[in-house]
């Protein structure tokens, strides 16, 4: 199995540093707000690497954070009156639920950056006392970048090129630009612990480091996030934990790439963030994956007006074909292990989605050849397509009620006017009146529909 490093910028054979042993950690979400598409892409992403590396025999330990404290989470408490303690455990319940809701299954930890803050702060006396940071005369500790010679090896940029490509805090206590706070000194009405340094809260960057080493202790096999987070934060961290212990923090980084709405990337600026709520209001958790999925992980997602409306349709075709079989009594049971096989190629290849996606058309295109020939075998295809493709969040509905959901919200979305012409349509095919019957075909397309008909009777989509 190879995995694409971003610390060495080519793909590697995977060699867990334990024999058989898989410590994995995702960077989690900030709860300063609802979660959105990009919060949900994430999070199905590791969910299914960590679901096949135990596939492939792996014992797999896989850890997520929730940052609960942070400047964003502050400003929001000061913008609803909320104390922040209380917003941020009220957003991690919302988020927890729609996560519930997309079906993407639980962490072996969860860690809350609040519950660590002791662990911080030991965390920092050492970084102090090893030379690799320092105490401003506000209270404020600095990690000092220039005492960790490698910094900029994940990010592939020199110290140069890293202060012209960021924006660093500006605080004339800092010795470096690119110097890092690791503990804050508090401010008034902000949220505060005590410290050696005086009252404060942590950095972000120090959090994740830190819940690392409390998990997993100095050494970790994969630690993934989203591609924005490469820099700086999780150069920072490499920093950080690296100046600690002396060893090398992570073996393989993996980082996912970012959503985009219509070309533009996806930001609370532009005014274009897709909640995951909404979604999931909208389309069904396998249409939800479906369209994640079929773009390389590392790959940007473009997410169009039609993106997820084509994936339901396609899994809508894909449920049809579950339908006939059982019409034509051929049982849904036993194994194809070629189809496993390949879709092991797929994933074994940088856990390639897209690739193992795409081999359904093909799969589907058989087996409907193999129902028109009362060929048993396309039972032994469909079961092991269930259950193979199952790693991805996909074929866990009963076909029909699949297919009624889309039916459903199909009829919601068509005009009244479209829906009466298709009825008196079909009205007039049953009287053989097949002018009249055109006639009204030609007139619902021209309203963009298009009507579609099968021996059960016809079918309204919008073109």
């Amino acid at each position: 199995m190879k995995i694409f490093n971003t610390l060495s910028g080519r793909k590697e054979e995977f060699t867990p540093i334990r024999e058989g042993k898989v410590n994995m950690y995702a960077c989690g979400i900030t709860v300063s707000g609802e979660a959105h598409i990009g919060h949900a892409y994430q999070a199905i992403i590791y969910d299914i690497i960590r679901k096949y590396l135990v596939k492939k025999g792996y014992d797999v330990t896989y850890a997520r954070n929730y940052t609960d404290v942070d400047d964003k989470i502050i400003a929001k408490s000061n913008e609803t009156g909320i104390p922040a303690d209380k917003y941020a455990a009220d957003m991690i319940k919302n988020i927890d639920g729609e996560m519930k809701r997309l079906k993407v299954g639980e962490p072996d930890v969860w860690i809350k950056a609040t519950d660590c803050i002791g662990d911080m702060i030991s965390f920092i006396e050492k970084l102090i006392e090893k030379g690799h940071a320092y105490v401003t005369e506000k209270g404020d500790v600095y990690f000092s970048v220039e005492s960790f010679p490698s910094y900029g090896a994940l990010s592939n940029r020199n110290l140069k090129d890293a202060i012209d490509g960021v924006r660093v805090e500006n605080d004339e206590s800092k010795r470096y630009p690119l110097d890092f706070a690791l503990w804050k000194s508090a401010k008034a009405g902000e949220p505060f612990w005590e410290s050696p340094w005086g009252k404060g809260r942590p950095g972000w960057h120090i959090e994740c480091s830190c819940m690392n080493y409390k998990t997993f202790g100095e050494s970790i096999d994969i630690h993934g996030g989203g591609r924005d987070l490469i820099f700086p934060h999780h150069e920072n961290e490499i920093a950080q934990s690296e100046a600690l212990t002396g060893k090398k923090f992570v073996k393989y980084w993996i980082h996912n790439g970012l959503i985009k709405v219509n070309g533009q990337k996806m930001s609370k600026s532009l005014g274009n963030s897709l909640m995951l709520s909404d979604l999931l209001d909208k389309y069904s958790d396998e249409t939800i994956k479906f369209a994640l999925l079929s773009t390389n992980y590392r790959g940007d997602i473009n997410v169009t007006d039609k993106l997820f409306s084509d994936a339901e349709k396609h899994l809508a075709d894909f449920y049809s074909v579950f339908i006939a079989a059982e019409k034509a009594g051929i049982e849904i049971a036993g194994e194809n292990p070629d189809i496993d096989k390949k879709f092991d190629d797929a994933m074994d290849d940088d856990f390639n989605t897209a690739l193992a996606l795409s081999d359904l058309f093909g799969y589907f295109k058989a087996v409907k050849a193999k129902i028109a020939l009362n060929d048993a075998s396309a039972g032994n295809d469909l079961s092991q397509i269930k259950k193979t493709y199952s790693l991805l969040g996909l074929f866990g509905t009963k076909p029909e009620e699949f297919i009624e959901r889309v039916n459903a919200k199909d009829k919601e979305d068509i005009p009244e006017e479209v829906l009466d012409m298709a009825k008196r349509r079909a009205e007039a095919r049953k009287n053989k009146d097949f002018k009249t019957s055109d006639l009204l075909r030609d007139k619902i397309s021209e309203l963009g529909y298009e009507i579609k008909d099968s021996k059960d009777g016809y079918s309204i989509i919008k073109k």
